[in-house]
C-alpha cells in the first residue's frame, strides 16, 4: 500500500525541522560556549600560556660580577667569559653521514692538538658515537604510492598498467639533547679560534649553542689573596664577601623562542630587562707593595720556622693601606695567604710595642719631663706594686725617659704608671679609651676583632693588671689597631681610620669615593707630640731597632719593636711561644708610610724570637722599598751593585730589561713578570718602572706582555680580543689612554721573541 503523498511531504517536512532546531542548538551551543570561555572561563588563557611555555622561554641573563682592582688600576680579581658549545648530533644538518664523518674527522684531529687531552682517535669515537645515538632512521612498513608526479604522468602510467609501486617508508629519530664535546671551558681568544674548526663555523647550519659562563680569575694568584676574599664553596671572607652585592650587579631577563629541544633562540620582547653588571671595586692595595712585603715576610718566617704573621703598610696621610700580608701554616705546614686575616681578625698581647699609649698618658697627662729616671735594677727582678718586673736585658741601672724607650724598659714604665697613676687607673684607662684602644677602627665588615681591653673593677688584682698593661700586657690588640696608633703619631696626631676600599667604578665611571674617616682629632699635646717622635726616632738610632736603622743614611726613620710571650686558652706563657713586632714610620722629618710587621713563633735553638731580629729584616725591606718611590707613585729603584758602577738600560721595553733583571730589585723583576709597566732610565742611571695607565675605561698599554696577562685587562675591561702570532704584544688596534666601551673589539698582534 503506498503512503499518501502528503504524508511523505509531511514526514521530510518534519524532519527538515528537526535538523533547523538541532542545528539552532548545536549553534546556540557553541555561542554559548564562546561566551563563556572568552567572558567567564580562565581556560583560553591557561592553554594560550600552556602553548606559550612550550614556545618561548623566559630565562635569566646573567650579570659579569665587578672586578676588584688595586689603587693604581692593576686587577686583583676580575670575571672572565667562557665558552663551551652545545653540540646537537641530531640536528638536520648533519644528516648527510658522509659529509659529517668528513667534517668531524677533520674536527676531532684539530681539538686533540689543541686540547692535548686526549687522542684524535678518542675524538672521532665520540663523535659517531653521539650521532648514531642521537640520529637513527629506522624502517616501519612497506606501501603503495604513485609512481610519478603530476596529473599527465599519472594518466600515462595507468594506460601502461604500471600506475602504483612498492616503495619503504622510513621513521627518522631525533634526539635534540646538547651534548659537551670539548674537555674544558675556553676564553674568548681560545673561542675565537676553534670556531674556524669545521662544524664549529657554520657551515653546516645550527648544529650547537654557545653556552657562556661568568669565571672568576685571580691574576696574582696568593697575592693579599685573605683581603681580596673568595665566595662559594672556598670560603666567604675578605672583600668577595663584604662586597658580594655590589660586585654581584643585577641579572637580566630574555625571552628565546624555541628551535629544537634543547636549543633556544633570543626574540625582541619589550619585556626583557638588558643584565646590569656589578660595580668595580678600587683597592687601597698596590700590588708592588704587596709583593715586596709579601717575599719579604715569607722568607724571614721561612727562616725563623715561624707559625704566622702579618705585615701592614699604610698611607699616613690618608690611611690608606697599602699592602695587608697574611700568612700561617695550612694543614701540610706550607705559608699560605689562605689561612686568616691576621692583621685584623687576630688580637695579642703586643708587648712593647704598646708602650707608645703609655709614653702618651705620662707625656700628656700626667705632665712628667723627660729627665724622670727610675732604676731599672740592671736586667734583674725588680718589685713594683707587689708585682715582679724584669727587664729583658742588663747594663743599665737609671734610666731617663728617652733612654727607656730606646731600650725598651719594661722595668721603667711600670714603676713610672705605678708611680703616678696607682691611685687613680681610672684616668690611666679613661686616656687609653681617647686613644681610641678600646673599640675596632672600622673594618668590623672584614672581620676586625675588638680589643680585650678589661675594666678595673671587672679584674680581682686591679694592681697587677695596671702594671703589666703599661709594658704590653693585660690588653689584646689586633695589628690593624696597633698600627693605627702609630699612624696618628706620623700624622701629627690626627688618629684615621684604616681605609680598604677607595672608590667604586661602573663601566670606568666613578660612582662612590670613600673619604678619610677621623677617629680622634688629636691624640696629644703638639709639644707631647714633638717628644714622642723624638723618642721613637731614639730607638732606631741608639736602641732596639738601631741594628735595622742606624745605618740608614738617605732616610730616617721612628718607630718601636715589641717582644710578648703569647698565652691563649691552650697554651701558657711558660710554652715558649712569643708574638715579636716592629712598628715603623718614614722618613721621620715627614713621614710618608707607616709599617707594622708582626710574626708569632715559638722559641726554637737558632731561632729569633724577640721584636727586632724576627719582625725587624721584614719591615727594614719594606721601608727601604717605600723610600725609594717616587713622590709621584713611580718606583725608583737602583741596581744591587756600588752606585759608581749603574747598569745602564737603552730602551725602553720590558725585554730590554731581562739582562740585567737578576740584579734588579723586585719590584722591575715583578713588573716584568706581570707586564705592568714600561722601564726606562733617568739621568742617574736608575731604573724606573712607570706603572701603566690601566684606569677603569681607558685602554691600557698591553705592548709587550704576553698573551695571558693582555687578555687578562683587556677582557676585564669587556673588551672582546682577536690576536695573531705568538709572543709577546707588538701592536694594538686601540691606542693606550683612548677612552673605550664594553663590548669593543681590539686587535693585538703577537710576535716570536
Amino acid at each position: 500500500m503506498k503512503r499518501e503523498p502528503s504524508r511523505i511531504k509531511s514526514d521530510i517536512l518534519l524532519r527538515v525541522r528537526l535538523l533547523y532546531v538541532l542545528f539552532i542548538l548545536i549553534g546556540a551551543t557553541v555561542l554559548v560556549r564562546l561566551v563563556w570561555v572568552q567572558a567567564f572561563s580562565r581556560e583560553v588563557a591557561y592553554n594560550a600560556q600552556r602553548l606559550e611555555g612550550r614556545i618561548f622561554n623566559r630565562q635569566v641573563v646573567p650579570a659579569q660580577r665587578g672586578s676588584i682592582l688595586s689603587r693604581s688600576g692593576e686587577p686583583l680579581a676580575i670575571s672572565i667569559f667562557r665558552y663551551r658549545p652545545m653540540f646537537d648530533f641530531a640536528s638536520p644538518g648533519l644528516d648527510s653521514t658522509r659529509v659529517f664523518h668528513e667534517q668531524s674527522d677533520s674536527l676531532a684531529k684539530l681539538l686533540a692538538a689543541f686540547f692535548g687531552d686526549r687522542p684524535a682517535a678518542a675524538y672521532r669515537r665520540l663523535f659517531r658515537e653521539e650521532h648514531a645515538r642521537r640520529y637513527r632512521v629506522t624502517y616501519r612498513k612497506d606501501t603503495l604510492v604513485p609512481r610519478s608526479e603530476g596529473r599527465i604522468a599519472r594518466w600515462i602510467d595507468r594506460f601502461r598498467g604500471r600506475e602504483f609501486v612498492t616503495r619503504k617508508l622510513y621513521d627518522t629519530l631525533r634526539d635534540h639533547t646538547p651534548v659537551a664535546v670539548f674537555p674544558r671551558a675556553v676564553d674568548y681568544a681560545e673561542w675565537e679560534q676553534l670556531r674556524r674548526y669545521p662544524l664549529l663555523n657554520g657551515n653546516m647550519g645550527l648544529t650547537y649553542r654557545l653556552e657562556q659562563s661568568d669565571e672568576r680569575i685571580y691574576p696574582q694568584g696568593e697575592l693579599a689573596l685573605r683581603t681580596i676574599g673568595r665566595t662559594g664553596d672556598r670560603g666567604n671572607y675578605g672583600i668577595e664577601a663584604v662586597l658580594r652585592e655590589e660586585l654581584a650587579g643585577r641579572d637580566g631577563i630574555a625571552t628565546r623562542q624555541r628551535i629544537a629541544r634543547g636549543f633556544y633562540g633570543r626574540v625582541a620582547d619589550a619585556e626583557n630587562v638588558e643584565p646590569e653588571d656589578g660595580l668595580d671595586i678600587v683597592t687601597t692595595l698596590e700590588t708592588d707593595i704587596q709583593d715586596v712585603a709579601d717575599k719579604a715576610l715569607r722568607r724571614q718566617m721561612e727562616e725563623q720556622n715561624a707559625l704566622w704573621g702579618t705585615t701592614i703598610v699604610m698611607e699616613v696621610a690618608t690611611g690608606e693601606v697599602l699592602a695587608m700580608v697574611n700568612l700561617g701554616r695550612d694543614a701540610r705546614g706550607n705559608l699560605s695567604e689562605r689561612v686568616r686575616n691576621y692583621a685584623i681578625g687576630m688580637t695579642t698581647e703586643p708587648g712593647s710595642t704598646f708602650k707608645l699609649a703609655s709614653m702618651l698618658a705620662l707625656l700628656d697627662d700626667a705632665g712628667i719631663p723627660l729627665d724622670e729616671t727610675y732604676d731599672t735594677n740592671d736586667g734583674r727582678i725588680t718589685r713594683v706594686g707587689g708585682i715582679d718586673v724584669r727587664d729583658s736585658h742588663g747594663g743599665y741601672r737609671e734610666m731617663d725617659f728617652p733612654t727607656a724607650v730606646a731600650q725598651s724598659s719594661n722595668v721603667w714604665f711600670a714603676e713610672a704608671v705605678w708611680a703616678h697613676y696607682a691611685d687613680r687607673k681610672e684616668r690611666y684607662g679613661d686616656y687609653l679609651r681617647h686613644l681610641h684602644l678600646d673599640r675596632p677602627v672600622g673594618l668590623e665588615r672584614f672581620g676586625e676583632k675588638t680589643p680585650t681591653f678589661d675594666d678595673w673593677k671587672a679584674v680581682p688584682d686591679p694592681n697587677s693588671m695596671l702594671i703589666r698593661r703599661s709594658f704590653g700586657y693585660r690588653i689584646k690588640l689586633a695589628p690593624i689597631q696597633m698600627i693605627t696608633l702609630y699612624n696618628a703619631v706620623a700624622n701629627g696626631g690626627r688618629m684615621i681610620a684604616p681605609v680598604l676600599i677607595r672608590e667604586t667604578r661602573r663601566n670606568g665611571r666613578l660612582e662612590e669615593r670613600f673619604r678619610t674617616h677621623t677617629l680622634v682629632d688629636r691624640i696629644c699635646s703638639e709639644a707631647t707630640l714633638r717628644k714622642v717622635q723624638a723618642c721613637l726616632e731614639a730607638v732606631f738610632t741608639r736602641g732596639t731597632g738601631a741594628p735595622y736603622f742606624r745605618d740608614t743614611t738617605r732616610y730616617r726613620a721612628a718607630g718601636k719593636t715589641g717582644t710578648a710571650q703569647y698565652a691563649d686558652d691552650r697554651i701558657g706563657y711558660r710554652d715558649g711561644y712569643y708574638v715579636g713586632s716592629m712598628v715603623a714610620y718614614l722618613p721621620a722629618d715627614a713621614p710618608r708610610y707607616t709599617v707594622l710587621t708582626t710574626i708569632h713563633t715559638r722559641r726554637q735553638s737558632g731561632k729569633a724570637y724577640y721584636g727586632g731580629p724576627l719582625a725587624g729584616p721584614v719591615t727594614k725591606r719594606v721601608a727601604d722599598y717605600l723610600y725609594n718611590r717616587e713622590p709621584d707613585g713611580h718606583a725608583r729603584l737602583e741596581s744591587d751593585g756600588p752606585r759608581r758602577h749603574p747598569r745602564r738600560i737603552k730602551g725602553g721595553s720590558i725585554a730590554e730589561v731581562r739582562e740585567v733583571a737578576g740584579e734588579l730589585s723586585p719590584r722591575v723583576r715583578s713588573a716584568e713578570r706581570k707586564g705592568w709597566g714600561h722601564a726606562r732610565t733617568d739621568s742617574l742611571a736608575q731604573v724606573i718602572v712607570e706603572p701603566l695607565d690601566v684606569a677603569p675605561g681607558t685602554m691600557p698599554d698591553v705592548r709587550g706582555m704576553g698573551l695571558k696577562e693582555a687578555l687578562f685587562l683587556l677582557e676585564s675591561r669587556g673588551l672582546r680580543v682577536s690576536f695573531t702570532g705568538r709572543g709577546a704584544v707588538r701592536q694594538q688596534s686601540i691606542a693606550a689612554g683612548t677612552r673605550i666601551q664594553r663590548g669593543a673589539t681590539v686587535q693585538i698582534r703577537l710576535t716570536e721573541q
